[in-house]
């Protein structure tokens, strides 16, 4: 039996404008900082030693991360892996949804939110917001960096990078995983085996750990929100 912890990172500068943010690296605000305190408290009460820690790159999943292990005590090296970064927005990053929705439609902008496979147009190379003129992101291969994408595009390099690199683990080890509203819909797509129109309607809170309790084979036995007063209804065992 063994343990995995998603945690959807603490409220951003970003989410409390209500902002498409894509992979523009904004960081936590100062609420975002204590739902991050808030959230290894609840992990450090459950007394479950975590083995392996993971991380998206963007500042406010591994400042999140780092908050967290402050509260376990517990300073064990992060795997930082860009596969794990929050869905691409493409010429959405850094409107605000509100406005989106008087000048769009509120449907129209819901199907670029939570529809399956619908993309918005691409950003233009030429924006700050795009990642290849961002910093954080001089690492990841040219190619490999996207343009605009669907959640289909963001389940599918999240679910490889979790195939390869962390379901092997899962049998005998506990562990954290740091990321996205959107990286951590696509992973409990997966391992709710949720089709389209149930990851549609996935909410993941920021800053509230998702505890799953795994058997021998890596089927989820059970799951449950630590903080259950900010939970969200999320088909969970």
């Amino acid at each position: 039996m063994s343990y995995l912890i998603l945690v959807r990172h603490g409220q951003s500068i970003w989410n409390l404008e209500n902002r498409f943010t894509g992979w523009v690296d904004v960081d936590l605000n100062e609420n975002g900082k204590n739902q991050a305190k808030k959230a290894g408290k609840l992990i450090r009460e459950k007394q479950i030693n975590i083995d392996l820690y993971y991380s998206s790159f963007q500042l406010r999943a591994k400042n999140t991360l780092q908050i967290i292990q402050e509260e376990l005590k517990d300073h064990k090296n992060v795997k930082s892996a860009w596969q794990l970064n929050e869905r691409h927005y493409g010429s959405l990053t850094g409107l605000n949804k509100d406005e989106m929705k008087q000048k769009l439609g509120e449907d129209k902008v819901h199907q670029f939110r939570r529809s399956w496979d619908l993309r918005p147009d691409p950003l233009d190379k030429s924006s700050s917001y795009h990642p290849i003129n961002i910093n954080t992101y001089k690492s990841i291969p040219a190619d490999k960096i996207p343009d605009t994408e669907s959640l289909k595009d963001t389940y599918e390099r999240v679910i490889k990078f979790y195939t390869e690199e962390i379901e092997v683990n899962i049998k005998n080890k506990n562990i954290l995983i740091s990321a996205h509203g959107n990286s951590i819909r696509a992973l409990c797509k997966y391992l709710f085996n949720l089709d389209n129109k149930e990851i549609s309607k996935l909410e993941i809170p920021t800053g509230n750990p998702l505890l799953m309790k795994f058997n021998a084979e890596n089927k989820v036995l059970n799951s449950e929100y630590l903080d259950s007063e900010r939970a969200k209804d999320l088909l969970v065992y």
